[in-house]
């Protein structure tokens, strides 16, 4: 599925099953929480902190799918074509960081 395939599917859906988008400050808000779950299964799993029962179920795939789920909302409300969006990004980072990264020598 594309990024573009994926801003239309959510779109469709929320339309049609969820009824209407919740408002942006809404889903911003939603956003916050689902990235935190994702941060927890995170620390859990490769960070140092231990699995709690509540934690054991927690998928971490299906955490990054609602973090992804969210930040589609707010770009279809916003206007944000999420494939340009990422283009133009790549762009950025590859005149911006095109030596930066290989002059570093921390990351040798």
């Amino acid at each position: 599925m594309t990024i573009r395939k994926a801003q239309q599917e959510v779109d469709q859906w929320i339309r049609t099953t969820g009824v209407r988008y919740f408002s942006e400050l809404t889903n911003m808000t939603i956003l916050t929480e689902e990235v935190g779950e994702l941060a927890r299964i995170m620390a859990r799993t490769y960070g140092d902190q231990s699995f709690r029962e509540a934690d054991t179920k927690r998928d971490l795939a299906d955490e990054m799918a609602d973090v992804l789920w969210v930040l589609i909302c707010l770009a279809n409300q916003t206007g944000v074509d999420l494939t340009e969006a990422l283009q133009k990004n790549f762009e950025k980072k590859n005149s911006r960081d095109a030596q930066r990264h290989q002059n570093n020598d921390k990351l040798k």
